[in-house]
């Protein structure tokens, strides 16, 4: 059977094996005619979306070429004579032949579109609608505008079927596995307020009504900074009736368990990103057969008000052991270096010595912690000089706990930056100055380790980039390491800035 890909790494594949689509210009004649969804293109129109602008004056003989090339390769049994069935001719241009079956985007479009009924089914399907995501959407095509508003319409309705199951799986039984990824969710896409809802109502029906109205409150932050606005209705319904402690807020009655319910711990079906790319809403604990292991983390504040609270933050949460507490700088080296700690959070304004001197000093030693630096502000010098030395990430001093500890697991991972949404503004807002210590230019990489360094500055983790160029994970993680040892980065936020200073990848620009 003959198969389009779509959702990741553009491909067609007959009876599992992949078919030759030749190079770029010629596959994506083939992507054109897979997005018009069985409607005919004109030639014409072709020739315009592949070159915008200026196309070569053997334009209509060069796609002619492409499509008889396709054809042989779709069909290869098929006779020289005999009529195509797959890549037609569609006067006054082409259509592609398939049924949704064929094609992973249509298939993903139709089954979230009827994806109604009860909770439990709701969750099956959309669960399997998002499990045919292998990566972004199209994205070989990001130079070519048809292809960028496709793969955002694409994205949207991934969106929207990542929150309708993590609706279904609120319906469905207990909320603390929804909030994690819920979590990550809001924050790769903070002005979506229907993500704020879905983590605010988790958190609330986890016990945790203070979190879940702190939640609202940093939506209510993020909507008036970013467009002056204030929460919608629907979010102002929600913090009332929190407050109020309204019944009908509370879990509903279990229904009886299923394979694929979140309660019984039901397979996931993989979501995004990140969002970058975000996480899936998987809606599915961490196994904890042999215990999670436990991450050592020094705190350094010169605040003592600021260590006692997250003093309590680590002491509530499993998987957490606070090994010291340091005032400044200096004590913080000293720290480190005594008790040989996973993480350190560093304040980054402390007396003596300040936290990004610091934080270059613990990153110089062997074998260092990942060193997530702490500030009351997002938008500052030091922070962007941060990122250049090699600390994986920032967060906020009023960041919620369970943003602050997702922060830390992130950051031990290595496969994501902290806080995705402020660090790429703040990239955003520096990227192109020149700086002695900036990272080294790019010369000598092949276009393989450059598309890697474009994925990884788009933020995605690495199960997301294994995925999206169809390669095993830790070939993924070996490839990234070694990439950072021919630049001679420390880490991978590092990587991200220079991808930005080397105008490899453009603030807001495509890809992005």
């Amino acid at each position: 059977m003959l198969t389009f890909r779509a959702l990741g790494p553009f491909q067609a594949r007959h009876d599992g094996d992949p078919v030759d689509l030749g190079g770029q210009r010629q596959r994506a004649v083939l992507a054109r005619l897979l997005v018009a969804g069985g409607r005919a293109v004109p030639v014409s129109m072709l020739i315009d979306e592949l070159w915008p602008g200026e196309p070569p004056a053997q334009a209509l003989s060069t796609v002619q070429g492409y499509v008889s090339r396709l054809r042989r390769a779709l069909e290869p049994g098929r006779a020289p004579r005999e009529e195509a069935v797959v890549l037609v001719s569609a006067p006054p241009g082409y259509a592609l032949r398939a049924v949704p079956e064929q094609v992973d985007a249509w298939t993903f479009e139709r089954a979230v579109k009827e994806a109604t009924g009860g909770p439990a089914e709701v969750w099956e399907r959309l669960g399997r609608a998002l499990a045919l995501w292998r990566g972004p959407a199209l994205a070989e095509f990001s130079d070519l505008q048809w292809a960028v508003t496709e793969a955002g319409r694409l994205e949207e309705l991934r969106l929207v079927a990542v929150e309708r199951r993590a609706d279904a799986g609120l319906r469905l039984g207990p909320s603390g596995a929804l909030v994690a990824d819920l979590e990550a969710h809001a924050s790769a896409h903070p002005l979506r307020e229907e993500a704020w809802r879905l983590l605010a109502l988790a958190l609330y029906r986890s016990g945790r009504q203070g979190d879940a109205l702190g939640a609202l409150r940093r939506a209510r932050a993020l909507l008036r900074d970013e467009l002056g606005l204030d929460l919608g209705p629907a979010l102002q319904r929600l913090e009332s009736d929190m407050l109020s402690q309204a019944p009908h807020l509370d879990l509903p009655p279990a229904p009886p368990a299923t394979g694929g319910s979140p309660a019984a711990g039901g397979s996931p079906g993989p979501g995004e990103a990140r969002e970058g790319r975000e996480a899936p809403v998987s809606a599915t604990a961490p196994a904890e057969a042999d215990g999670p292991r436990v991450l050592r983390v020094v705190v350094a504040d010169d605040q003592a008000l600021v260590r006692t609270g997250l003093r309590v933050v680590l002491d509530s949460e499993p998987g957490f052991q606070l090994v010291a507490e340091a005032e400044d700088g200096e004590r913080a080296i000293t720290a480190v270096r005594e008790t040989s700690p996973d993480l350190v959070l560093m304040d980054i304004q402390m007396p003596r010595l300040d936290g990004l001197t610091a934080a270059r000093r613990i990153l110089a030693d062997d074998a260092p912690p990942k060193v997530i630096m702490m500030t009351t502000f997002g938008t500052d010098d030091n922070l962007y000089a941060a990122l250049r030395a090699g600390v994986s990430g920032f967060v906020l001093k009023t960041s919620a706990p369970e943003q602050l500890i997702g922060a830390m697991r992130a950051a031990q991972a290595g496969d994501a930056l902290i806080d995705p949404a402020v660090t790429t503004r703040l990239i955003a807002a520096f990227a192109g100055r020149t700086d002695p210590s900036a990272p080294p230019a790019l010369a000598g990489l092949g276009d393989a380790e450059l598309d890697l360094m474009k994925l990884v500055a788009r933020g995605l983790t690495n199960r997301q980039i294994a995925a999206t160029l169809s390669v095993p994970e830790p070939s993924v993680a070996q490839s990234v390491t070694r990439l950072l040892d021919h630049l001679g980065l420390h880490d991978r936020a590092q990587l991200v800035v220079a991808a930005y200073e080397s105008g490899l990848v453009n603030p807001g620009g495509p890809g992005r």
